[in-house]
Order: C-alpha cells, then structure tokens, then sequence
C-alpha cells in the first residue's frame, strides 16, 4: 500500500489527500464578504414562518435561509404556498422549499430496510424523477427560488434544464444532508453539478471540515445542532472555529427527536402546527446564542445581513 503515490494521484485533480490538520483559516466569503449565515429547518407552514420572523425581529438575530416545507410542498396547497412566498418575500428571507413526492413516499420499500436504507434516497425510475421536477416546477411558477436535493442525478439533470430555458437561471439548489457527502471529493462533485451549497455530515471533525473547505468555493451548510435521530449533536462551542474554517457557511439549527423518519419524526402533515411554531421562536434563540459566541470568540468574522442580493428569495 503506497500511501504517497495515492496522494499525489489525488492532489494532480486538486483533492486534497489528507485532513487539514494544520486548520488553515478559510479565504473564502459569500459575495457580500461576510463569513457566515443563519438556518432554520422546519418552516412547515404560513404560520411558523410568521412566528419565526417575529422572533427574529424581537431578538434583532438575523435568519437568512429557511429550509421549508420538509413534510413536501405537495402537502400545501397553491394558497398556502403563496401565503409562504409572499411574507418570506416581505421579510427578504431566502426559502429553499422541500418538494414532495420523494423517494419514501414510492411503493419500493428496500428503502424502509435495515440494509436498503445505505442505498441512498434516490429516485427509483423516469416517473418518479417527473413527478417531483413537476412540484418543483409547480413551486416556481408560485414565486420559490430555491430548492433542497439528495439525488445527484436529479441535481445534474435540473441544472441542464436551467441550461435550455425549462427552469429559471436563477433557481439555487442545496444537497441535503441525506446525501451524505463527507469528503472534499464529494464536495468537489457536487459543486461541479451545480450545487448552490450543499450539507456534509455533522459530525466531521474540523480538520475534515477544512479538507472540504479546500477542494470548494460553494458555502458549506454546517449542523451545528441536530435532531436525536442523527446523533443529538450541539456543536456551539465549536461555532468560531468552524467559521474560521469553513466560510461561507449557513449554521444549521435543527433541534428535536427525529426528522423526517420514525416516530419521533417532526416533519410530518399531523404535527401540530402552533408546536412548530413554538419550536421555531426556540431556534431562533438558539442562532442568537450562536451569533453572540462567535462574536465574543472570533470577532473578525462577519454575518450576512438581510436581503443580501445573492439569496434565493421568493418572487410570488
């Protein structure tokens, strides 16, 4: 096994071929040259989009991006979505809607397995694949600029079609977690098939952040508080180090049980709506802890206001 010819095979396609032990502060900014954005998961519904605007306002915190609807847009109706777009527009807050159907809503259970589940949430077949770039679609012509992915296909296939004029050029799309890249040629992938951001795991250690760092310029979306069902990860101490390393990066705020999956999963149509909104007023606590942190540690590190140019903000 030679460690060294493997290496220098990596680094001739600019993938770095260790950790970043040596925890290089990152160059990179967002275009308006701050270091780091705020996001909130599980804006479900008008209603918690509201309450979290009215936390946001009362505790001056800014949230940049919030990542909506993760039961499936199709569960909303057209004036519900409208009603999402228009007071996410009014507040100049970046949306990246979860469009439904996915991959657990289709009839193949290997992905319900103990096993299957490794696979991967991909979409089995053409017709899946049409159904959801149809909601997403739907979605668009009701004002949403940015949508949130796992399938790498389906990443590169929506990025073509925003080549031929079938999607606006300016629709962002963010990996999710789910997709599970967790390397700098991973995150080199994606960015080449036209990702916006996109979401490694949570829990890499920091000279892995900073690998993945180097091999993009793509903003990271960095969990640095996540449900149970991932491990229960709050990761606040570390908050400045991982600006320092990783920037641009949204921290990513998703407290709770489970997400999407299980029981305890809060991402679903009959969770009770005003208990979401209670949760998203407590994130919104959670980003100014985060903020005041970072501040207090690592002052040199600016956040994004409001309405930055760059964000993919409805149009309804």
């Amino acid at each position: 096994m030679d460690l060294n010819r493997a290496a220098k095979a990596m680094e001739k396609h600019s993938i770095p071929s260790s950790d970043s032990y040596d925890m290089p502060t990152s160059t990179k900014r967002f275009p308006d040259g701050a270091w780091y954005r705020m996001e909130i998961s599980g804006i479900e519904r008008p209603n918690v989009l509201e309450a979290m605007i009215d936390e946001m306002n009362k505790r001056k915190i800014p949230i940049h991006r919030a990542i909506s609807v993760v039961m499936g847009s199709t569960l909303l109706d057209d004036a519900e979505l409208k009603d999402f777009a228009q007071i996410a527009a009014d507040a100049q807050l970046e949306v990246i809607m979860t469009p439904g159907p996915r991959s657990a809503w289709d009839t193949g259970r290997q992905l319900a397995t103990v096993e299957g589940a490794l696979s991967g949430l991909r979409f089995r077949g053409s017709d899946q694949l049409k159904f959801v770039i149809a909601e997403i679609m739907r979605c668009i012509d009701l004002g949403f600029r940015g949508f949130l992915v796992v399938d790498e296909g389906q990443l590169w296939l929506l990025n073509e079609m925003k080549k031929t004029g079938d999607i606006p050029e300016d629709i962002t799309f963010k990996v999710s977690i789910y997709a599970g890249h967790a390397n700098a040629a991973g995150a080199h992938l994606l960015d080449s098939l036209g990702a916006g951001s996109f979401n490694p795991p949570a829990d890499l250690s920091l000279p892995q952040f900073a690998s993945l760092r180097r091999s993009t310029d793509i903003p990271m979306d960095v969990h640095i508080i996540l449900t149970e069902s991932f491990g229960g990860f709050i990761r606040i101490a570390e908050a400045p180090e991982m600006v320092r390393l990783t920037a641009p990066c949204y921290f990513k705020i998703e407290p709770g049980p489970g997400c999407a999956a299980g029981p305890g999963a809060l991402y679903k149509p009959w969770t009770n709506a005003d208990m979401m909104a209670d949760w998203a007023r407590e994130k919104v606590k959670y980003a100014q802890i985060i903020h005041e942190h970072i501040q207090q540690n690592f002052p040199e590190a600016t956040m994004s206001k409001l309405g930055t140019a760059d964000l993919a903000i409805p149009k309804p």
